[in-house]
């Protein structure tokens, strides 16, 4: 079963880069904190010039998530990898 992306809001730690990592995911008005950061990466179009950056994290609910970050429109997203 594939597992479709949502729109999501999330509390990040911003250091100098501005949106560096995600402290908290915010999914159908419920709150996670992040436990733990396991991967980060950032993929850029070449046609299109756009940034995307990926996080998979660990959630306070015992979740394995991935959070994506489109840096042109500043929204995120993110779906469930492992519950």
């Amino acid at each position: 079963m594939q597992v479709k992306e949502e729109s999501i809001e999330v509390i990040t730690y911003a250091g100098y880069k501005g949106e560096e990592r995600p402290i908290s995911l915010i999914i159908r008005g419920k709150r996670i904190e992040v436990v733990n950061m396991w991967e980060s990466s950032v993929e850029e179009d070449i046609v299109s010039k756009t940034r995307k950056r990926s996080f998979v994290v660990s959630g306070s609910d015992g979740v394995l998530y991935r959070v994506y970050y489109y840096e042109n429109s500043g929204e995120w997203s993110g779906k469930v990898l492992y519950k």
